[in-house]
């Protein structure tokens, strides 16, 4: 089916951006909301957009104007007759985004599909509550939509291939990469950025290292920026929920450290107050020393940057092992929704592991295992491919092939 005109429900960050991306494809799109003050700030966000490309030369003030004109602006349903596919992008609550499908399947034709811009909900308890469940599906957008290049694609338990083909056809339309994920808590990006960020802030906590030596650390070896600096921009507050959400789902391996709440607790939250591992403006993270200092040194802990890349390779090859999705989206997905490289080389956790040599992460993670307990149980697959000898680009062949 060939998407002529699309819907967003909820105008905030994401919602706007969704709807600019959609409209500099070239697309006209419905953008609504409850509130007109949050509509009106959408609107604001997407001329903010095309006023910087204008500012850089990259259009004209009258494509920006076009491209401007494809967006209608609502408080109501009333332009959704007509429309192919609606995103929603309201807030993360299940109930909230149940309430909307049940709104829209009121108002829009049969064969519009339902994309759901959720990081972690399910997709088949949201398709549950509609009388069309093969045609719901996740499309998670990456913040700032407009410059992320990764879409996820997530189907429900129903959802059809129709579907799916449909939204990676219209995905890749908007110039964004889809790579298919099959429904898991977290789905794929979040799900194995969150044991690296986690450990972190097990580091911090244990007085392994500082917050400025951990991040240098790990832009030395290839992110685009450190974990502090990246929890800071998302929002602690946002971390803390996902990895709460992620500890419920998958256990031990994801147990979150205590910092993480006594940070949220004092409303340090990152840079959206000010405040957050890192202090902005006149604030410091003076508070966030004491903070440390009162959990006490542990002598045992040390910090090495492989300490926080192996349980994210880990958690990628669970990831496999479990066919959530295939080894090349799973690489490509944590280069394009995280910038991840390895010595200045676009790599993503599973090619940095066969570099490694996967005997070399098995023996780190058992280590680590021993030291520090569950996060580093080694997944059964990368066992398996150590012991028949795939041992990544030096003997030839580990989770992908070489020459």
């Amino acid at each position: 089916m060939y998407i002529f005109k699309a819907g967003v429900v909820g105008a905030g960050t994401m919602g706007g951006e969704i709807a600019q991306v959609i409209s500099f494809s070239g697309l006209p799109v419905v953008l609504k909301d409850v509130d007109p003050q949050m509509l009106d700030r959408g609107m604001e966000t997407i001329r903010h957009i095309y006023q910087s490309r204008v500012d850089k030369g990259k259009m004209s003030t009258g494509e920006m104007e076009s491209k401007m004109s494809l967006i209608e602006p609502t408080l109501s349903y009333d332009g959704f007759g007509d429309v192919d596919i609606v995103i929603e992008a309201v807030p993360e609550k299940m109930a909230i985004k149940k309430r909307v499908l049940a709104d829209l399947e009121q108002v829009v034709p049969e064969t519009t599909i339902f994309a759901s811009n959720t990081s972690a909900l399910s997709i088949s308890e949201m398709a549950a509550a509609t009388k069309r469940p093969g045609k719901v599906i996740g499309m998670h957008f990456f913040n700032p939509a407009h410059v992320m290049k990764l879409v996820e694609i997530i189907p429900g338990l129903e959802t059809s291939q129709e579907t799916i083909d449909d939204v990676v056809m219209f995905t890749e339309s908007l110039r964004k990469i889809a790579v298919v994920v099959q429904e898991c808590p977290g789905f794929l990006v979040n799900r194995l950025l969150m044991p690296f960020l986690n450990e972190a802030t097990w580091c911090l906590q244990e007085g392994a290292a500082t917050a400025t030596e951990i991040d240098a650390a790990v832009t030395d070896f290839g992110m685009p920026m450190g974990p502090f600096t990246l929890m800071d921009m998302l929002g602690i507050d946002v971390c803390q929920y996902v990895g709460d959400y992620l500890y419920g789902e998958y256990g031990p391996r994801m147990e979150p450290a205590k910092l993480f709440y006594k940070l949220t607790d004092a409303g340090r939250l990152g840079e959206k107050n000010g405040k957050g591992f890192y202090g902005y403006g006149d604030e410091t993270d003076e508070p966030v020393q004491a903070m440390i200092a009162s959990f006490g040194r542990n002598p045992n802990s040390v910090f090495s940057v492989e300490r926080l890349f192996y349980p994210l390779i880990n958690e990628g090859i669970l990831a496999l092992q479990e066919h959530i999705a295939a080894v090349n989206d799973i690489d490509m997905a944590m280069i394009a929704g995280t910038g991840m490289s390895y010595h200045g080389e676009r790599k993503g956790p599973l090619g940095i592991a066969d570099i490694i040599g996967l005997d070399v992460v098995l023996a780190g993670l058992e280590q680590f295992f021993a030291q520090y307990g569950e996060r580093f149980r080694p997944a059964r697959l990368l066992r398996t491919k150590v012991r028949a000898g795939h041992l990544g680009v030096k003997s030839g062949r580990g989770f992908h092939e070489y020459a």
